[in-house]
Order: C-alpha cells, then sequence, then structure tokens
C-alpha cells in the first residue's frame, strides 16, 4: 500500500510518457488519471494528488490532427485519384482510417500532456513586475499630442 502520508517532494519522479501514456497517477504511477474516455478524475485514489493543475486544453487535438489525421486525409485524397474508387470503397477504407487515427490517439496524448505538466510544473504564465515598478504599475507620463 502507498504511503499517503508523503509530500510532493518525497514521491519518486515518474517518466511522464510511461505514466501519461497508460494513463496513470503522474505522481505515484498506480492510480488512474481518467474517468471515463477523455474526462479526467478529480484526483487519484491512491495517493490523492489533486489534478485541478492539469489543463492540456487544446492539445491533444493539435497533436492528433497534425501528425495523424492529416496523413489519414491524404491516404484519402491518394485513393481516390489514384483509383477513382466508387463511394463504398471509401466507405470502407477511408472513414474507418480516419476515424481511427482521429479518436485512439486522443487519451494518450492527452495522458502524456498532463503527466509532463507535473513532471515539469508546469504553471499558467504570469507577468513579473520589475523591482523598479511600484506595487501600482510603472510611472507613466502623459504627453500631449499636436
Amino acid at each position: 500500500m502507498i504511503d499517503e502520508s508523503k509530500t510532493n517532494e518525497e514521491w519518486p519522479p515518474l517518466s511522464p510518457i510511461r505514466t501519461g501514456v497508460r494513463g496513470r497517477c503522474p505522481r505515484c504511477g498506480k492510480g488512474h488519471l481518467f474517468q471515463g474516455f477523455l474526462k479526467l478524475r478529480r484526483e487519484c485514489e491512491i495517493c490523492h494528488l489533486d489534478y485541478s493543475f492539469a489543463d492540456p486544453a487544446d492539445g491533444p487535438a493539435f497533436f492528433v490532427i497534425c501528425f495523424f489525421c492529416v496523413p489519414a486525409v491524404f491516404f484519402a485524397v491518394w485513393l481516390d485519384y489514384a483509383y477513382a474508387p466508387p463511394l463504398w470503397v471509401h466507405l470502407v477504407t477511408s472513414l474507418p482510417v480516419l476515424l481511427i487515427s482521429c479518436i485512439l490517439p486522443l487519451r494518450p496524448l492527452k495522458g502524456w500532456l498532463v503527466a509532463s505538466q507535473y513532471f515539469y510544473k508546469a504553471e499558467e504564465g504570469r507577468f513579473a513586475a520589475s523591482p523598479r515598478e511600484s506595487v501600482r504599475g510603472p510611472d507613466v507620463e502623459a504627453k500631449s499630442v499636436l
């Protein structure tokens, strides 16, 4: 059984690819990351890591479109141009290739991106105030416009 009293610093670092692609918790590697096909759980059922840090946004869809869907569409276009098959051939060949290449990679890619966010401690970007700026912001002189 995993010790639930450990802090984040006491967990050994796990590879984002090994944990994320398998849909496992990025901290302990045992718990599940997903509830359903693409919906993230609230927390790990083993180590109770809160998954609220995770926001892969459109990253998985972008990677799937670029690296899987575009080649699948090129295959369908090539098939049509090279052989000019009837529509039923596209329904039997091109449609399954497109569906498989669009749907199956989404979950592993989303898991990998979430695990990478945890591993690299990725956070939302923030502007840092320079040391010369006051709390209210930089002093700006009003200039007259002619």
